[in-house]
């Protein structure tokens, strides 16, 4: 990290944690056999280690080990669930063609929705509520016979705000109706067991919980069937071609461990920081808090800000903090969530997202509240 600067965008990305650089090292080199290729030692001993780590994965979600399927990380997670089920439906001869999302939802959810509208299936985009929350009436009331998925995140990467995933999988239920779920904020981060809550489709990725960018997963609930969207070998069930990396997956296994070891402890003392950090912010005035307090991710504070323009206020904040204005995947633009939850585009450009993580302290607390007193006093005045 650049010296001088404060990192609190750990909802970004994490950096790896030293114990999972120490667990991936003999596989990039020593241990670096295919683990497709069972007819040699070295190969079987490869696979034995993927298997292991999956099923350390799979048990932490409450899954079995052939549940989990191994993806670059969460966005493809998502592709291979929302286009396979929808290919998978056209396959059978099947005829549902609604798809339901939140308008919140990360574009790594929304694209390939609307890639499939372009393709003869009906999205229905529903507007959250004013603090983030979905409304499970406006959600009832859009389930239809025709409806084949339903994908909504469990964490949102923007104002963190939780969704009521169980009450929404049992809406499934009852419509025999697919329900995906982004779960890249919420792994690790969140106790989560996808059957349990009825959910029958779960993305995550390795970089959101301290391991290794390049690794996530998708959990697959028995009797799903998915169309695979990459070819050319039968890897993972035939569902995702092409060789297993597999230092990142171990690197994937042990960060999953740590994250699930220390999740409860981690958890309340990030929400101790943030909760001081929203008390610094209104300390200031002129702030408000995008989403709802509760229930919300431990580490995540998003506010707007008003009487600043946000590129100025973004320009004054890096020389000091490395926070965002919204998704890392937005590429600039003002943030699609907070203009769903109301915000005007001059809103969502001077919001801030502070997100924490294992390597934050009071100190970085007190110097974030310090950089933006300062910064608010001097584009305030001008």
């Amino acid at each position: 990290m650049a010296s001088g600067v404060t990192y609190l965008d750990y909802q970004s990305t994490t950096p790896c944690d030293p114990a999972v650089v120490e667990a991936m090292a003999p596989w990039w080199s020593d241990a670096f056999a295919n683990p497709a290729s069972r007819l040699h030692r070295p190969g079987l001993t490869a696979a034995a280690v993927v298997q292991q780590s999956r099923t350390a994965i799979a048990g932490a979600l409450g899954l079995t080990a052939e549940e989990l399927i191994f993806c670059s990380g969460a966005s493809e997670a998502n592709n291979l669930a929302i286009k396979g089920v929808a290919e998978a439906e056209l396959r059978r001869g099947g005829t549902r063609r609604r798809l339901i999302c939140l308008a919140t939802e990360h574009r790594a959810v929304l694209d390939p929705m609307r890639y499939l509208a372009g393709h003869g299936f009906e999205l229905v985009c529903l507007a959250p509520q004013a603090n983030g929350l979905i409304d499970l009436q406006q959600l009832e009331a859009a389930l239809s016979p025709e409806t084949l998925l339903v994908s909504v995140m469990a964490a949102n990467n923007e104002i963190g705000v939780l969704q009521p995933l169980e009450a929404i999988g049992q809406l499934c239920r009852q419509q025999q109706v697919l329900f995906h779920c982004d779960g890249a904020q919420a792994v690790g981060h969140l106790p989560l067991q996808p059957l349990t809550l009825g959910i029958d489709l779960l993305s995550f990725s390795g970089h959101k919980l301290y391991g290794p960018k390049g690794i996530g997963a998708l959990a697959i609930a028995p009797g799903v069937d998915l169309a695979p969207q990459q070819h050319g070998g039968s890897q993972e069930r035939g569902l995702r071609a092409g060789t297993l990396p597999v230092p990142l997956i171990v690197g994937l296994a042990k960060a999953v461990q740590l994250a699930e070891a220390d999740r409860q402890a981690r958890g309340l003392r990030l929400a101790g920081l943030r909760d001081a950090l929203w008390q610094r912010c209104q300390a200031l005035g002129g702030i408000q808090r995008n989403g709802a307090e509760a229930p919300c991710l431990p580490h995540n504070l998003n506010i707007s800000i008003e009487g600043v323009e946000g590129t100025a206020l973004h320009q004054a904040l890096r020389r000091s903090l490395a926070v965002s204005s919204g998704s890392a995947c937005a590429a600039g633009e003002p943030s699609h969530v907070l203009q769903a939850l109301g915000r005007s585009r001059l809103e969502a450009a001077a919001s801030v997202r502070f997100s924490l993580g294992r390597s934050s302290s009071g100190a970085d607390v007190e110097r974030a509240g310090d950089v933006l007193e300062q910064t608010l006093k001097t584009l305030r005045r001008a």
